[in-house]
């Protein structure tokens, strides 16, 4: 069983980092505008050079026939040129370079992305919890591998529709970088939750996808507020641990988390014998949970670490290292190793509706 799910899992990154090695494939990189308008320069080149050669011939007298020999070779060479750089409509090419122009970049407090980020990750948090594991993870995996195929596909020819289709329903929430050849946050946001549903058990992986949910956008609302206090900034003080973010930020990202983490285990199913170390043991797990969510977050520096285009020569798909990714996996670790520092149950039954009764 395992097994089977592990290839559920890895199927889809196998298949498309795959098809991205293989030459002339659609998921290979597109011809940018610039190519386009080198080959028209080129050909204007040559054939100014041409018409002048033809007059000068003719006003020698010479013979016609050896000043076209050279435009048609020139001629040929040049479409054969062309051939090997296929073009593409502008509209094709910059679509999302104009949706792009739209949209916010990182620096941005984007309060509507928070807000969206937020839902999706209380969203998957409640399908953790109500959904068994075997139909959960499956299902996520599924929902990751169609996420990387968009991502792969969209900046290509004939698909950029995908990109209109993800501003009209996103809108704002989307980032600058994200329609200028990136991946957009919700592939590893996907990827994220479906390795903490795997790895963990169900309460450790629902609150580290609650963690991701809360966590990454408070930490990123308060670090913004807080950013001209200088002393609280890391840059590049920690070997690059967290670079461009703020401890004031980590600081109010794991008070945010407290109270929904105090609250989701004050109602948890623990049975006739009560909470094991009683109310202390409460305020501790909620509040080293919401410092772990936060740390995962504000350890991954800005901008991202991007992976090389090549790895032995092989092309690779264009990965970063995500807290979208990181700030789920590290929690729900995280969950486990407080749950064993305080002596709660791995088992231990969150209420029916996470927050209610």
């Amino acid at each position: 069983m395992k097994s089977g799910i592990v290839g559920i899992i890895l199927s889809p990154l196998l298949i498309a980092s795959t098809l991205a090695a293989v030459p002339h494939f659609p998921f290979t990189p597109r011809v940018l505008p610039h190519h386009t308008s080198r080959v028209k320069s080129y050909n204007d080149e040559n054939n100014a050079k041409n018409a002048l050669a033809y007059t000068l011939m003719q006003q020698r007298g010479g013979s016609t026939a050896a000043a076209t020999t050279p435009n048609t070779a020139s001629s040929n060479s040049n479409e054969d040129f062309t051939n090997t750089l296929p073009t593409f409509s502008d509209s094709d090419n910059e679509g999302h370079l104009e949706i792009a122009k739209k949209l916010k970049n990182r620096n941005a407090r984007n309060l509507s992305r928070k807000m969206t980020h937020a839902g999706f990750g209380v969203f998957f948090a409640c399908l953790n919890q109500f959904l068994p594991r075997s139909t959960f993870v499956p299902g996520m995996c599924f929902v990751t591998g169609f996420s990387l195929l968009v991502e792969l596909l969209r900046y290509r020819k004939g698909f950029g529709w995908m990109n209109s289709v993800l501003h009209f329903f996103l809108g704002g929430a989307l980032r600058k970088h994200e329609m200028e050849g990136k991946f957009t946050g919700s592939f590893y946001y996907f990827a994220g939750v479906t390795v903490s549903a795997y790895l963990f058990p169900q309460t450790a992986a629902t609150m580290g996808i609650c963690q991701l949910a809360l966590a990454d956008p408070s930490a990123s609302y308060f670090g913004r507020k807080t950013r001209h206090i200088y002393w609280s900034r890391i840059e590049n003080q920690l070997g690059g641990l967290g670079r461009n973010k703020g401890l004031l930020g980590f600081l109010g990202g794991a008070l945010f988390c407290f109270p929904f983490n105090y609250r989701v285990f004050k109602i948890a199913k623990w049975g006739s014998k009560g909470i094991p170390g009683g109310d202390m043991s409460l305020v501790i797990v909620s509040l080293l949970l919401g410092v772990a969510g936060a740390f995962a977050d504000l350890a991954v520096p800005t901008p991202a670490l991007v992976m090389p285009k090549k790895v032995l020569g092989v092309p690779v798909l264009p990965f970063h290292v995500d807290d979208n990714f990181v700030v789920p996996i590290f929690s729900g670790w995280a969950c486990t190793k407080i749950f064993d520092m305080v002596g709660w149950d791995q088992g231990l039954q969150l209420a029916k509706h996470i927050v209610m009764p």
